[in-house]
C-alpha cells in the first residue's frame, strides 16, 4: 500500500515514515522472518494476530507490496516500529530475540549516522540536511554578529601601542584600580614582596607576555636622590586577556 510521504525500501534497510513531522524507523516483516530463520507467512500471521488482540499498536496495520531483487511473486509486508518488533520478538528464543535486538540497534545507528552519499539521491533526506545546514549557519552569523563589538574591542586592546601602568590598565578595563589590584593579587597574576610594597608580575605571567617590569625612576625627598625601581605594567596583550576574563564572568571576578 502506497502511503503519502512513505517510499519502499529495499530489504535490510531501515523502513522509515513520517507521523505529525516526526521520524519513526521501522522493521519489515521480511527482515524479522529472515533474522529469526522462519516463514515469512508464519510472521505475517503471528503480526495479524497481535494487531486482533490489539498488543500491536505502534504500527501500521496495513501491509505494503514488497517484490524481492532478484525476482519472484511480490509478498505482503508489515512495517513495525521498535515497540512492537519486540513484541512479536518475544515469541522466539534468547538467540534470536539477541539478533533482532542488534539489528534495531544498527538501524538506529545508521539513523543517527546518516550516509551523505546515500542522501545525495534521497531528495527528502538532502533538504532535511541543507534545513539543518542553513540553521546551523544562521545561528553561527547571529553569534558573529553578536560577538563582534566585544571582539573588535579586544582587537583594538592587543593592537595598542605600549604597556601600561596598573591605574591606566584599570581605566581602560573599566575597573576600579583598588579592585583590580586585589584581582590580580587573588588570581596569580601578581603579588607585593612581604605583602607590602609595589606590585610585582608573577613569572608565568611575565612569560606569557601579559605583564612586564620597566625601571621607573623617582625622586626620594626625605633622602633627596633619584631612585629607580621595577615597576610593573600590563602589555597589551594582557589587556585583551584580562578583558576577555572580565566580560566572561566580571560578577565573580570582582
Amino acid at each position: 500500500m502506497n502511503v503519502e510521504g512513505y517510499s519502499a525500501p529495499a530489504v535490510g534497510a531501515p523502513v522509515t515514515f513520517f507521523t505529525a513531522g516526526a521520524e519513526a524507523v521501522t522493521m519489515s516483516s521480511r527482515e524479522i522472518a529472515d533474522l529469526c530463520e522462519a516463514r515469512h507467512n508464519q510472521v505475517v500471521e503471528t503480526i495479524g494476530r497481535l494487531f486482533e488482540k490489539g498488543v500491536l499498536r505502534e504500527s501500521r496495520k496495513t501491509t505494503r507490496p514488497y517484490a524481492p531483487n532478484g525476482g519472484g511473486r511480490p509478498t505482503q509486508v508489515y512495517d513495525l516500529t521498535k515497540r512492537d518488533t519486540l513484541v512479536v520478538a518475544s515469541g522466539y528464543n534468547d538467540e534470536l530475540r539477541a539478533r533482532i535486538i542488534d539489528r534495531w540497534q544498527e538501524l538506529e545507528a545508521q539513523v543517527a549516522r546518516p550516509d551523505p552519499v546515500a542522501a545525495l539521491s534521497d531528495p527528502a533526506a538532502l533538504r532535511h540536511l541543507l534545513l539543518g545546514y542553513s540553521e546551523r549557519v544562521i545561528a553561527l552569523e547571529h553569534r558573529v554578529e553578536a560577538d563582534a563589538p566585544k571582539v573588535a574591542a579586544l582587537d583594538r586592546l592587543e593592537a595598542s601601542e605600549g604597556s601600561v601602568n596598573v591605574r591606566i590598565a584599570a581605566k581602560m578595563l573599566n575597573v576600579p584600580e583598588r579592585k583590580f589590584t586585589k584581582w590580580l593579587q587573588a588570581h596569580g597574576w601578581a603579588f607585593r614582596q612581604n605583602g607590602v610594597g609595589t606590585l610585582q608580575a608573577y613569572h608565568a605571567k611575565r612569560e606569557a607576555g601579559y605583564l612586564e617590569h620597566r625601571p621607573h625612576t623617582y625622586h626620594d625627598q626625605q633622602r633627596d636622590e633619584d631612585r629607580t625601581v621595577p615597576q610593573m605594567m600590563v602589555t597589551p596583550k594582557g589587556l585583551a586577556k584580562l578583558a576577555s576574563l572580565f566580560g566572561k564572568a566580571q560578577g565573580e571576578l570582582l
